[in-house]
């Protein structure tokens, strides 16, 4: 596949966004967010979802300009996102967040009324640049089985901690409750191409290798009951409490006869000074680092990897080398441009 260059596919983002009645500000958050997505190699939650994301928004079933109401209650912030693109919503909910939590040592955000918010990992970062470690969560329409049955009930439901570092990049876990993100089904979808035996189910709950009758099917939990279990607390935290939809009830932005999706984001922000200097945070942080990377390796190991370190070194090498997009892909991202007057040059590598 061709290479593209990250600014390039940023500025052309922005500008189809702006097109369709997003403000500049939004839509640079956008952009950046799903860019750095492919730049990290998720490419599920990349360049690849402006076409639906852009789809929804000219059918108004998402809002190009949303009214997102933030009200404090104590130390948590209760956030209606105005049914906005969920990278503008938790973008917002977290800045509003940031000096709430520096001021009183914690900070947490309910979000309800949202959509789809692509990588945790991209929040993460924020955060921990202020200083602060992040435990962010959201739920997302049915996607995984409940341990015994065959039919999707609970989302994928992603759950992310950012923990800041000083001399490495952060510490940052961002994964799924499901055995691969259903994301990467979606783009195996479009793009013609199998998943591996494991991933997911058919609607009869058989296993599959089809990324198509998985979408119709199901994904599975990691970790069978746990993965499930944990779902589920997400799913309360995310949905139940925040007073967005939850399970069955959050809608698919692929489901051309859906409504809006109601989805739910969770977050909690711990601001580092207070709960100890960061000098001895950052040392004690290096200290942890420098010990797992020296454990003992397994005979057919290299190294050992903390979490997020190669995340990061995918980033600095796609940096480098140019963004890989599929034909179609690129072929919907002009087909958007076109419709828009915008041109398209001097991507390619």
């Amino acid at each position: 596949m061709p290479n593209y260059q990250p600014q390039e596919l940023i500025n052309l983002a922005v500008h189809i966004l702006e097109s369709i009645g997003v403000p500049q500000e939004d839509a640079a958050v956008v952009a950046d967010a799903l860019v750095q997505a492919d730049l990290e190699g998720i490419s599920s939650h990349g360049i690849s979802r402006l076409s639906i994301y852009a789809r929804r928004m000219m059918e108004k079933r998402i809002e190009t300009n949303p009214n997102i109401h933030i009200e404090r209650a104590g130390n948590v912030l209760k956030v209606d996102g105005g049914n906005g693109l969920g990278h503008v919503v938790t973008f917002r909910a977290i800045q509003a967040a940031i000096p709430l939590a520096k001021q009183e040592g914690i900070a947490a955000i309910a979000v309800r009324n949202s959509n789809h918010n692509g990588t945790a990992s991209y929040y993460c970062r924020i955060a921990c640049k202020e200083e602060i470690i992040l435990i962010g969560m959201t739920n997302s329409p049915p996607g995984i089985v409940p341990t015994g049955g065959k039919k999707a009930f609970l989302g994928t439901n992603p759950i992310a901690f950012g923990f800041p570092a000083r001399t490495s990049p952060p510490i940052i876990v961002d994964m799924s409750t499901s055995v691969a993100a259903r994301g990467k089904i979606i783009l195996a979808a479009k793009q013609g191409e199998k998943i591996p035996a494991g991933w997911a189910v058919d609607r009869e709950g058989l296993i599959t290798t089809d990324a198509k009758e998985a979408l119709s099917g199901a994904v599975l939990p990691f970790g069978g009951a746990k993965g499930y279990a944990l779902a589920t607390a997400i799913e309360l935290l995310t949905g139940v409490l925040s007073g967005a939809a939850f399970g069955p009830h959050v809608q698919n932005i692929y489901d051309d006869k859906a409504k809006k999706a109601n989805v739910g984001h969770t977050f909690f922000l711990l601001h580092i000074p207070h709960w100890m200097p960061m000098e001895g945070y950052y040392r004690r942080v290096e200290q942890f680092v420098e010990e797992l990377k020296s454990a003992p390796k397994a005979g057919d190991a290299d190294e050992i990897y903390y979490p997020g370190e190669r995340r990061y070194q995918r980033y600095l090498e796609t940096l480098h080398s140019g963004i890989s997009l599929s034909d179609e892909v690129w072929e919907e991202l002009k087909q958007l441009a076109a419709m828009y007057g915008i041109p398209v040059r001097r991507l390619k590598w």
